[in-house]
């Protein structure tokens, strides 16, 4: 097994998708301190496939309970955060992502003033445990005044209030997703010193996406490499480091990866932690590259079919009546055993979603 092999078959371990023991994905978001979210449904399937044998309708109802929540943090996309974690969390990184967000307020001419008047009507609109969708809070915003005059405008006024930490997401309401105040979602959000966030966020990354670099952090976290470098000196007493092709590493102890008499195989989300969770992803395609395959196609524009942790091509899925339909778009030609392993990862996604699925 090469280099390129072994790092991705470790961080296929470490990521809890070899054997996994979870039984909430509560406890994944947890794990992996914060998972990319923007495409909603699959980002639950994602986590599904962390525990041993999460459903859609239990996933659901765990971020309905507000045991994981859905914002902005990180980086200017939606992620899942645990609700233990959001308070240190977004202390942690919302500065950051406002800078990033600099130029988008003003186009969209959301200035602080206006951030401050929005967080008013919001903060009076949501109290006392009300949830309400966007285009709910956005008919309220108009009547105080506050022109939202496009639906870049009010997702922005919006995205704003979430990283000032006084929304969060509610529950769904059939399938309009509503937001909350985060003060009543989460009474008591943690609060600890910035030095003690950039350790605790660097451990929860370099243990469950290790082995990874500093670079790999930063891109992560949307912090800057100077604080990724800092973070990840921090923890080096709890993780091993090793320098490979003039880089380093660092990762929690290997595990011990006893040898599969059959090949596994993951229906892996677009946006999935094992794939954008890195700067480099080089090394999820180096089946590939030995077999002469160019890596940038089409093929892996949405999700991503690995075999034992290597990307062997992509696939979509799509609903005909109460079946779900999986199309592949295979790279490469597949052994039978493997063909078999991803009809047992078709078999776990028709346990998650409670319906029968087919492979085309």
């Amino acid at each position: 097994m090469g280099t390129a092999d072994r790092i991705a078959s470790q961080r296929l371990a470490n990521q809890n998708l070899v054997e996994p023991t979870l039984e909430r994905a509560s406890e994944v978001v947890a794990l992996l301190g914060a998972v990319q979210a923007q495409d909603y449904g699959l980002a639950k399937w994602g986590l599904a496939q962390r525990t041993r044998a999460a459903t859609d309708a239990g996933v659901e109802r765990e971020i309905a309970e507000g045991a994981i929540l859905r914002t902005h943090i990180l980086r200017p996309t939606w992620h899942f955060v645990a609700a233990a974690d959001i308070g240190w969390m977004l202390a942690l990184s919302a500065p950051r992502v406002h800078a990033a967000n600099a130029h988008w307020y003003r186009w969209l001419e959301v200035d602080d003033a206006v951030a401050r008047r929005s967080r008013t009507v919001l903060a009076k609109a949501l109290r006392d445990g009300k949830q309400l969708t966007r285009a709910e809070l956005g008919q309220l915003l108009t009547r105080a005044k506050i022109q939202v005059t496009s639906p870049q405008r009010l997702a922005c006024i919006v995205m704003r209030a979430e990283l000032d930490g006084l929304i969060c997401s509610g529950a769904r309401r059939g399938k309009q997703f509503t937001y909350a105040l985060l003060e009543e979602v989460v009474p008591r959000a943690l609060a600890i010193g910035r030095d003690e966030a950039l350790h605790e966020l660097a451990k929860r990354y370099f243990s469950t996406r290790g082995p990874a670099t500093a670079d790999d952090f930063a891109w992560w976290s949307g912090l800057t490499k100077a604080d990724a470098k800092r973070a990840g000196e921090s923890v080096g007493r709890e993780l091993e480091r090793q320098t490979i092709d003039g880089r380093s590493y660092w990762f929690p102890t290997p595990t011990r990866l006893a040898k599969r008499k059959t090949p596994i195989a993951h229906l892996l989300p677009n946006y999935d932690e094992y794939f954008i969770g890195f700067k480099d992803r080089s090394a999820f395609s180096e089946r590939l590259r030995a077999a002469g395959i160019e890596v940038r196609t089409h093929a892996l524009s949405g999700h991503i079919l690995a075999i034992a942790g290597q990307i062997v091509g992509g696939w979509g899925r799509t609903f005909r009546g109460k079946t779900a339909v999986i199309r592949l778009k295979l790279l490469q030609t597949l052994s039978v055993a493997e063909d078999r392993a991803i009809g047992t990862a078709a078999k776990r996604f028709a346990d998650f979603l409670g319906m029968p699925v087919q492979i085309q």
